[in-house]
Protein backbone atom coordinates (compact mmCIF):
# COMPACT_ATOMS: atom_id res chain seq x y z
CA UNK A 1 0.00 0.00 0.00
CA UNK A 2 1.01 3.43 -0.81
CA UNK A 3 1.65 5.81 2.16
CA UNK A 4 2.28 9.44 2.33
CA UNK A 5 3.96 11.69 5.67
CA UNK A 6 3.34 14.62 6.63
CA UNK A 7 6.21 17.41 7.98
CA UNK A 8 7.00 15.25 11.47
CA UNK A 9 7.25 11.94 9.71
CA UNK A 10 4.33 10.62 10.35
CA UNK A 11 3.10 7.67 7.77
CA UNK A 12 -0.30 8.20 6.60
CA UNK A 13 -2.24 6.55 3.27
CA UNK A 14 -1.35 8.20 -0.12
CA UNK A 15 -4.07 10.55 -1.79
CA UNK A 16 -4.96 7.22 -3.59
CA UNK A 17 -8.53 7.02 -3.58
CA UNK A 18 -10.58 3.70 -3.12
CA UNK A 19 -11.96 4.23 -6.37
CA UNK A 20 -9.17 4.32 -7.74
CA UNK A 21 -7.86 1.26 -5.85
CA UNK A 22 -11.01 -0.83 -7.56
CA UNK A 23 -10.47 0.18 -10.75
CA UNK A 24 -6.85 -1.11 -10.90
CA UNK A 25 -5.68 -3.49 -13.29
CA UNK A 26 -3.28 -5.89 -14.05
CA UNK A 27 -0.05 -4.29 -14.75
CA UNK A 28 1.04 -4.13 -18.52
CA UNK A 29 1.11 -7.17 -20.93
CA UNK A 30 4.61 -6.21 -22.17
CA UNK A 31 6.94 -8.46 -21.39
CA UNK A 32 10.68 -6.69 -19.94
CA UNK A 33 13.20 -8.35 -18.24
CA UNK A 34 15.46 -6.08 -16.66
CA UNK A 35 19.35 -5.59 -16.84
CA UNK A 36 20.93 -6.87 -13.46
CA UNK A 37 23.29 -4.06 -12.81
CA UNK A 38 25.87 -3.63 -9.40
CA UNK A 39 24.89 0.13 -9.19
CA UNK A 40 22.62 1.96 -8.10
CA UNK A 41 21.15 5.57 -9.07
CA UNK A 42 18.69 7.98 -7.62
CA UNK A 43 15.20 8.03 -9.20
CA UNK A 44 12.97 10.93 -9.54
CA UNK A 45 9.71 10.55 -6.83
CA UNK A 46 6.49 11.42 -8.91
CA UNK A 47 4.19 11.30 -5.96
CA UNK A 48 2.44 13.70 -7.32
CA UNK A 49 -0.04 11.34 -10.06
CA UNK A 50 -1.99 8.63 -9.43
CA UNK A 51 -0.10 5.15 -10.10
CA UNK A 52 -1.68 1.61 -10.61
CA UNK A 53 -1.33 -0.73 -7.84
CA UNK A 54 -1.38 -4.71 -8.67
CA UNK A 55 -3.67 -5.26 -5.40
CA UNK A 56 -3.19 -9.26 -4.46
CA UNK A 57 -6.84 -11.37 -3.45
CA UNK A 58 -7.01 -10.74 0.11
CA UNK A 59 -7.36 -14.08 1.13
CA UNK A 60 -5.56 -15.82 4.12
CA UNK A 61 -3.15 -18.80 2.84
CA UNK A 62 -4.29 -22.24 4.24
CA UNK A 63 -2.18 -24.90 6.24
CA UNK A 64 -2.32 -26.68 3.02
CA UNK A 65 -0.03 -23.89 1.32
CA UNK A 66 2.03 -23.42 4.22
CA UNK A 67 3.14 -26.49 4.56
CA UNK A 68 3.39 -26.82 0.13
CA UNK A 69 5.61 -23.34 0.99
CA UNK A 70 8.08 -25.03 3.80
CA UNK A 71 8.98 -27.97 1.31
CA UNK A 72 10.00 -25.21 -1.45
CA UNK A 73 12.01 -22.84 0.75
CA UNK A 74 13.32 -25.61 2.66
CA UNK A 75 15.06 -26.98 -0.96
CA UNK A 76 16.57 -23.62 -0.82
CA UNK A 77 17.93 -22.57 2.25
CA UNK A 78 17.53 -26.14 4.63
CA UNK A 79 14.86 -25.56 7.09
CA UNK A 80 14.29 -25.40 9.93
CA UNK A 81 16.06 -22.23 11.45
CA UNK A 82 17.22 -23.14 15.28
CA UNK A 83 15.31 -22.82 18.10
CA UNK A 84 17.78 -22.15 21.04
CA UNK A 85 16.87 -22.54 24.60
CA UNK A 86 18.15 -19.75 26.45
CA UNK A 87 19.20 -20.90 30.13
CA UNK A 88 19.70 -16.81 30.74
CA UNK A 89 16.46 -15.37 29.52
CA UNK A 90 14.80 -18.37 31.32
CA UNK A 91 16.17 -17.30 34.81
CA UNK A 92 15.71 -14.10 34.45
CA UNK A 93 12.19 -14.16 33.23
CA UNK A 94 11.26 -17.11 35.69
CA UNK A 95 10.21 -19.21 32.11
CA UNK A 96 11.04 -21.87 29.85
CA UNK A 97 12.47 -19.78 27.54
CA UNK A 98 13.75 -20.23 23.92
CA UNK A 99 14.90 -18.03 20.81
CA UNK A 100 13.11 -18.75 17.74
CA UNK A 101 16.63 -17.47 15.57
CA UNK A 102 14.95 -16.02 12.29
CA UNK A 103 18.27 -14.17 11.78
CA UNK A 104 19.71 -17.62 10.84
CA UNK A 105 19.26 -17.25 7.34
CA UNK A 106 20.90 -15.89 3.85
CA UNK A 107 19.37 -12.35 4.40
CA UNK A 108 19.46 -12.30 8.00
CA UNK A 109 15.43 -12.29 8.15
CA UNK A 110 12.70 -13.95 8.66
CA UNK A 111 10.92 -12.35 5.39
CA UNK A 112 13.35 -14.46 3.36
CA UNK A 113 10.96 -17.43 3.38
CA UNK A 114 8.09 -15.11 1.78
CA UNK A 115 10.43 -14.09 -0.98
CA UNK A 116 11.93 -17.53 -2.26
CA UNK A 117 7.92 -19.10 -1.79
CA UNK A 118 6.37 -16.05 -3.88
CA UNK A 119 9.44 -15.81 -6.61
CA UNK A 120 8.87 -19.65 -6.77
CA UNK A 121 5.27 -19.59 -7.74
CA UNK A 122 5.71 -17.40 -11.19
CA UNK A 123 5.00 -18.25 -14.20
CA UNK A 124 7.62 -18.21 -17.16
CA UNK A 125 5.45 -14.92 -18.23
CA UNK A 126 5.68 -13.72 -14.71
CA UNK A 127 9.90 -14.59 -14.39
CA UNK A 128 10.26 -12.54 -18.07
CA UNK A 129 8.91 -9.19 -16.41
CA UNK A 130 10.50 -9.52 -13.16
CA UNK A 131 10.13 -8.14 -9.82
CA UNK A 132 9.57 -4.50 -8.31
CA UNK A 133 9.04 -4.03 -4.99
CA UNK A 134 9.75 -0.95 -1.98
CA UNK A 135 11.06 -1.67 1.00
CA UNK A 136 13.36 -0.04 3.86
CA UNK A 137 15.86 -3.50 3.48
CA UNK A 138 14.56 -6.67 4.96
CA UNK A 139 11.89 -7.03 2.06
CA UNK A 140 13.93 -5.73 -0.70
CA UNK A 141 16.41 -8.47 0.70
CA UNK A 142 13.90 -11.09 0.06
CA UNK A 143 12.44 -10.16 -3.11
CA UNK A 144 16.20 -9.93 -4.73
CA UNK A 145 16.72 -13.17 -3.00
CA UNK A 146 13.89 -15.09 -4.33
CA UNK A 147 14.31 -13.24 -7.76
CA UNK A 148 17.74 -14.85 -7.93
CA UNK A 149 16.83 -18.57 -7.09
CA UNK A 150 14.30 -18.36 -9.30
CA UNK A 151 16.11 -16.90 -12.52
CA UNK A 152 13.89 -13.58 -12.66
CA UNK A 153 15.47 -9.88 -11.55
CA UNK A 154 14.45 -7.70 -8.93
CA UNK A 155 14.19 -3.62 -8.59
CA UNK A 156 13.90 -2.51 -4.96
CA UNK A 157 12.86 1.25 -4.74
CA UNK A 158 14.68 2.74 -0.95
CA UNK A 159 14.55 5.71 0.45
CA UNK A 160 17.61 7.64 -0.14
CA UNK A 161 19.20 7.23 3.50
CA UNK A 162 18.43 3.43 3.67
CA UNK A 163 20.42 1.27 5.79
CA UNK A 164 24.15 1.16 3.55
CA UNK A 165 24.55 -2.42 4.75
CA UNK A 166 21.27 -3.41 3.28
CA UNK A 167 21.81 -1.57 -0.41
CA UNK A 168 24.82 -3.67 -0.05
CA UNK A 169 22.71 -7.06 0.16
CA UNK A 170 20.28 -6.68 -1.77
CA UNK A 171 22.71 -5.71 -4.78
CA UNK A 172 24.87 -8.44 -3.28
CA UNK A 173 21.90 -10.88 -4.09
CA UNK A 174 21.68 -9.32 -7.76
CA UNK A 175 18.92 -6.89 -7.04
CA UNK A 176 18.92 -3.18 -8.64
CA UNK A 177 18.55 -0.87 -6.15
CA UNK A 178 16.87 2.67 -6.67
CA UNK A 179 17.13 5.22 -4.31
CA UNK A 180 13.85 7.71 -4.30
CA UNK A 181 13.27 10.54 -1.79
CA UNK A 182 13.14 10.18 2.32
CA UNK A 183 10.53 8.17 3.22
CA UNK A 184 9.56 4.60 2.33
CA UNK A 185 6.02 5.72 1.19
CA UNK A 186 7.41 7.59 -1.98
CA UNK A 187 9.16 4.41 -2.69
CA UNK A 188 6.07 2.79 -2.94
CA UNK A 189 4.57 5.25 -5.31
CA UNK A 190 7.39 5.07 -7.43
CA UNK A 191 7.83 1.10 -7.29
CA UNK A 192 3.99 0.94 -8.45
CA UNK A 193 4.63 3.38 -11.20
CA UNK A 194 7.66 1.65 -12.45
CA UNK A 195 6.58 -1.22 -12.38
CA UNK A 196 3.51 0.01 -14.70
CA UNK A 197 5.87 1.59 -17.58
CA UNK A 198 7.62 -1.70 -17.80
CA UNK A 199 5.34 -4.16 -17.42
CA UNK A 200 7.11 -5.89 -14.35
CA UNK A 201 5.29 -6.98 -11.20
CA UNK A 202 4.37 -4.64 -8.06
CA UNK A 203 4.79 -6.78 -5.34
CA UNK A 204 2.88 -5.72 -1.66
CA UNK A 205 4.98 -5.84 0.89
CA UNK A 206 2.47 -6.71 3.38
CA UNK A 207 -1.40 -7.35 1.54
CA UNK A 208 0.26 -10.46 -0.31
CA UNK A 209 -0.94 -13.89 1.01
CA UNK A 210 1.82 -15.83 -1.00
CA UNK A 211 4.16 -13.68 1.49
CA UNK A 212 2.46 -14.96 4.35
CA UNK A 213 2.46 -18.47 3.48
CA UNK A 214 6.37 -18.50 3.22
CA UNK A 215 6.86 -16.57 6.20
CA UNK A 216 3.87 -18.97 8.34
CA UNK A 217 6.90 -21.75 7.55
CA UNK A 218 8.49 -20.79 10.91
CA UNK A 219 5.29 -21.47 13.02
CA UNK A 220 4.83 -25.00 11.62
CA UNK A 221 8.15 -25.58 12.20
CA UNK A 222 8.13 -24.77 16.12
CA UNK A 223 4.04 -25.98 17.19
CA UNK A 224 4.31 -28.80 15.30
CA UNK A 225 8.35 -30.59 15.16
CA UNK A 226 10.40 -28.09 17.85
CA UNK A 227 8.45 -27.42 20.55
CA UNK A 228 5.11 -28.76 20.31
CA UNK A 229 4.34 -28.10 23.80
CA UNK A 230 5.16 -24.64 23.35
CA UNK A 231 2.13 -22.15 25.87
CA UNK A 232 3.27 -18.79 24.07
CA UNK A 233 5.02 -17.23 21.21
CA UNK A 234 5.85 -13.68 20.82
CA UNK A 235 6.13 -12.10 17.65
CA UNK A 236 7.56 -8.90 16.20
CA UNK A 237 5.10 -6.69 14.39
CA UNK A 238 5.53 -4.24 11.80
CA UNK A 239 3.12 -4.95 8.75
CA UNK A 240 1.94 -7.92 10.06
CA UNK A 241 2.99 -10.57 8.22
CA UNK A 242 5.11 -12.81 10.61
CA UNK A 243 2.28 -12.60 13.44
CA UNK A 244 -0.72 -13.38 10.93
CA UNK A 245 1.72 -16.72 10.12
CA UNK A 246 1.63 -17.60 13.49
CA UNK A 247 -1.54 -17.47 14.33
CA UNK A 248 -3.01 -19.04 10.81
CA UNK A 249 -0.82 -22.02 11.75
CA UNK A 250 -1.88 -22.04 15.51
CA UNK A 251 -5.25 -22.11 14.47
CA UNK A 252 -5.16 -24.98 11.06
CA UNK A 253 -2.85 -27.42 13.83
CA UNK A 254 -5.74 -26.30 16.21
CA UNK A 255 -2.91 -26.16 18.97
CA UNK A 256 -3.46 -24.43 22.32
CA UNK A 257 -0.63 -22.09 22.21
CA UNK A 258 -0.96 -18.36 22.55
CA UNK A 259 0.18 -15.89 20.43
CA UNK A 260 0.69 -12.16 21.34
CA UNK A 261 2.37 -9.59 18.83
CA UNK A 262 4.77 -6.78 19.90
CA UNK A 263 5.48 -3.60 18.30
CA UNK A 264 7.07 -0.19 18.92
CA UNK A 265 4.96 1.96 20.73
CA UNK A 266 6.36 4.73 18.85
CA UNK A 267 4.90 3.04 15.67
CA UNK A 268 1.66 1.54 17.04
CA UNK A 269 -0.70 1.83 13.92
CA UNK A 270 -1.20 -2.26 13.39
CA UNK A 271 -1.94 -2.43 17.34
CA UNK A 272 -4.26 0.65 17.74
CA UNK A 273 -6.06 -0.73 14.92
CA UNK A 274 -6.30 -4.43 16.43
CA UNK A 275 -8.00 -2.68 19.30
CA UNK A 276 -10.19 0.04 17.78
CA UNK A 277 -10.95 -1.79 14.58
CA UNK A 278 -10.19 1.51 12.96
CA UNK A 279 -7.78 1.72 10.04
CA UNK A 280 -6.56 4.95 10.58
CA UNK A 281 -3.04 6.38 10.41
CA UNK A 282 -0.34 6.72 13.20
CA UNK A 283 3.00 8.52 13.84
CA UNK A 284 5.84 6.36 12.74
CA UNK A 285 9.12 7.53 14.79
CA UNK A 286 10.63 4.18 15.69
CA UNK A 287 14.19 3.66 15.46
CA UNK A 288 13.56 -0.34 14.70
CA UNK A 289 13.16 0.50 11.12
CA UNK A 290 12.28 -3.28 10.33
CA UNK A 291 8.89 -2.71 11.98
CA UNK A 292 8.65 1.15 10.96
CA UNK A 293 5.27 1.62 9.62
CA UNK A 294 2.63 4.45 10.29
CA UNK A 295 -0.24 2.14 8.37
CA UNK A 296 -2.39 -0.52 8.54
CA UNK A 297 -2.97 -2.92 5.96
CA UNK A 298 -6.33 -5.11 5.44
CA UNK A 299 -5.11 -8.83 5.31
CA UNK A 300 -3.03 -9.49 8.45
CA UNK A 301 -5.24 -7.06 10.18
CA UNK A 302 -8.24 -8.87 9.78
CA UNK A 303 -6.40 -12.45 10.38
CA UNK A 304 -4.63 -11.16 13.52
CA UNK A 305 -8.07 -9.59 15.22
CA UNK A 306 -9.62 -13.01 14.01
CA UNK A 307 -7.28 -14.89 16.42
CA UNK A 308 -4.26 -13.05 18.37
CA UNK A 309 -4.33 -13.54 21.82
CA UNK A 310 -3.02 -10.37 22.82
CA UNK A 311 -0.64 -7.25 21.30
CA UNK A 312 2.24 -5.75 23.51
CA UNK A 313 3.67 -2.09 22.92
CA UNK A 314 7.20 -1.39 24.10
CA UNK A 315 9.13 1.98 24.07
CA UNK A 316 12.71 2.08 21.92
CA UNK A 317 14.18 2.53 25.48
CA UNK A 318 12.60 -0.73 26.26
CA UNK A 319 13.38 -2.27 22.67
CA UNK A 320 17.00 -1.63 22.84
CA UNK A 321 17.01 -2.61 26.65
CA UNK A 322 15.63 -6.30 25.30
CA UNK A 323 18.25 -5.98 22.25
CA UNK A 324 21.17 -5.22 24.95
CA UNK A 325 19.67 -8.20 27.14
CA UNK A 326 20.01 -10.82 23.72
CA UNK A 327 23.25 -10.22 24.05
CA UNK A 328 24.49 -10.19 27.67
CA UNK A 329 22.38 -13.53 28.18
CA UNK A 330 22.73 -15.61 25.22
CA UNK A 331 25.20 -13.39 23.01
CA UNK A 332 22.56 -13.49 19.84
CA UNK A 333 22.79 -10.09 17.86
CA UNK A 334 19.38 -8.36 17.03
CA UNK A 335 18.30 -5.64 14.96
CA UNK A 336 15.70 -3.35 16.93
CA UNK A 337 13.10 -4.96 15.46
CA UNK A 338 13.99 -8.50 15.75
CA UNK A 339 14.67 -8.04 19.94
CA UNK A 340 10.87 -6.38 20.66
CA UNK A 341 9.91 -9.79 21.56
CA UNK A 342 12.40 -9.46 24.24
CA UNK A 343 11.35 -6.19 25.24
CA UNK A 344 7.85 -7.31 25.53
CA UNK A 345 8.38 -10.45 27.74
CA UNK A 346 10.45 -8.09 29.70
CA UNK A 347 7.33 -6.15 30.00
CA UNK A 348 4.79 -9.07 30.91
CA UNK A 349 7.15 -11.41 32.99
CA UNK A 350 4.37 -12.02 35.53
CA UNK A 351 2.05 -13.44 32.81
CA UNK A 352 5.02 -15.53 31.19
CA UNK A 353 6.11 -17.23 34.99
CA UNK A 354 6.21 -20.74 35.02
CA UNK A 355 5.11 -20.92 31.13
CA UNK A 356 7.43 -22.41 27.75
CA UNK A 357 7.65 -19.52 25.71
CA UNK A 358 9.20 -18.95 22.54
CA UNK A 359 11.05 -15.35 21.09
CA UNK A 360 10.82 -15.04 18.32
CA UNK A 361 14.11 -12.98 16.51
CA UNK A 362 12.96 -11.89 13.63
CA UNK A 363 16.58 -10.43 11.98
CA UNK A 364 19.85 -8.96 12.82
CA UNK A 365 20.61 -6.37 9.74
CA UNK A 366 22.37 -3.69 11.58
CA UNK A 367 25.57 -1.55 10.84
CA UNK A 368 28.44 -2.41 12.92
CA UNK A 369 28.32 1.64 13.71
CA UNK A 370 24.45 0.82 15.20
CA UNK A 371 24.96 -2.19 17.31
CA UNK A 372 28.33 -0.21 18.64
CA UNK A 373 26.28 2.42 19.71
CA UNK A 374 23.10 0.66 21.02
CA UNK A 375 25.54 -2.22 23.04
CA UNK A 376 27.57 0.44 24.39
CA UNK A 377 26.83 1.39 27.98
Amino acid sequence: MATAADDDGARHPSPLSDRHLRRTQRLGSARHLFPLRRDHRRAPARADREVPLVRPTLVAPTLEEIRRAHEIINREIGLPTPLIHSPGLSEHLNAHVSIKLEAATPTSAFKVRGGIYLASQLDIDARERGLVTASTGNHGQSIAYGAAVAGTSATIFMPTDANPDKITAIERFGGRVELVGERVDECFIAAAEYAHERGALYVEPVNQPTLIAGVATAALEVLETQQPDTELVIVPLGGGTGASGWVLVRDGLGHPAEVWAAQSSQAPAVHDAWRSGKMEPRPNRTLAEGIATGVVFELPLGILRASLNDFILAGDGQILAGLRRLWDLQHIMSEPAGAVGVAAAEQERERLSGKRVVIVVSGANATRAQLAKWLGD
